[in-house]
């Protein structure tokens, strides 16, 4: 299986909304020169073990980004299997992965700050471009519910799509389709934030992403 639809969302970020109380998303405002977007960002999990891991890369160096500046603003369909895949990109040093709460008392210590940290930088440089990878919904007849526009569309999805043993998440499994967000910046420089469940398993079929061993199967034997 995978998702319905896979895509890359290009525009300015002109907003954003920390998750507060039982929310699980942090949601930024993307504008793309015509049409408003929600990009929903999870910062916690509805499964054991619920906390998202992160990397946040300040300086973010790929041959990817010269093919993302040459896309047009808004919506790129990206067909199946040809997209960005933790597990078999070399992406990023997955040792550097850190799982966080989203929220807790104190400065700089949850994923909430995290994010927000590098959103507001750029939401203040008005030439940089956010790059959204994940699955499109939408548009739908009503007001965003998080910002207030209409119709609402937006992006969700934003992390890693493949590796999850719930039943729930098994039929979202694919390679080559694992969301992420990607900021440029002037001078060339460039941010990315890559995200995954703990609940999500490193080790995953080249051909279903499904996990070869689920992450919890492995904690109990470990522990027994």
């Amino acid at each position: 299986m995978a998702l319905d639809r896979y895509a890359v969302l290009k525009g300015r970020p002109t907003d954003r909304r920390l998750a507060a109380e039982r929310s699980t998303h942090y949601h930024i405002r993307v504008d793309d020169g015509g049409r408003d977007h929600r990009v929903a960002v999870n910062v916690q999990g509805s499964a054991w073990p619920s906390l998202v891991e992160y990397v946040l890369d300040p300086d973010f160096e790929h041959p990817l980004t010269e093919r993302l500046t040459r896309l047009s603003p808004g919506l790129t369909a990206i067909p199946r299997g040809e997209g960005l895949d933790y597990v078999r990109d070399g992406l990023f040093d997955r040792s550097q992965m850190r799982p966080l709460p989203a929220a807790r008392p104190g400065p700089d210590n949850d994923l909430n700050e995290k994010i927000d940290h590098i959103v507001v930088r750029a939401i203040n440089e008005p030439d940089a471009m956010f790059y959204a990878f994940g699955e499109p919904f939408g548009p739908d007849p009503v007001a965003d519910h998080g910002f207030g526009f209409a119709p609402s569309r937006g992006m969700h999805n934003i992390h890693m799509n493949q590796g999850s043993p719930e039943e729930r998440f098994r039929g979202d499994n694919a390679v080559g389709q694992d969301g992420a967000l990607l900021i440029a910046f002037p001078q060339g420089r460039w941010a990315a934030l890559f995200l995954k469940f703990q609940s999500q398993a490193w080790q995953t079929d080249d051909a279903t992403g499904h996990p070869r061993q689920p992450v919890q199967a492995r904690r109990r034997r470990m522990q027994a």
